[in-house]
């Protein structure tokens, strides 16, 4: 009983399911995106506790009469910073979506990684 090898052709090329092809297109944007998301939540999370800290301050100048606040300005900064945090999340969403043809690994990579911020 002889053995025969079945010699089957692929090209690396067209095999979406190789080795280089996964890692280029599949792992490396995933673990880029994950760093990006998670480095963004711990970024929200600093600006909010540093922003938290300075409005607490500022009614504790308020209330010793040191300054004066008004509330509808209070309302006006938090919604623009608001605005400036929705922004710069779809501004890299977008970005990481470029990274690969389909984005899509990039992207959920940067959504895993600011759960996990």
């Amino acid at each position: 009983m002889t053995q025969q090898a079945i010699n089957i052709p692929s090209s690396s090329g067209n095999d979406i399911f190789s080795a280089p092809f996964l890692l280029g297109n599949v792992g490396a944007p995933f673990v880029i995106g994950m760093a990006v998301g998670y480095f963004a939540k711990i970024m929200l999370k600093t600006a909010l506790f540093i922003g938290g800290g300075l409005v607490v301050l500022m009614f504790v100048g308020e209330y010793y009469g040191i300054i004066n606040i008004n509330g509808a300005e209070l309302e006006h900064v938090a919604d623009a910073a608001t605005q400036v945090a929705k922004d710069s999340g779809n501004y890299l969403a977008g970005r990481l979506s470029t990274i690969t043809t389909r984005g899509v690994s990039a992207v959920a990579g940067f959504t895993l990684g600011f759960k996990l911020g």
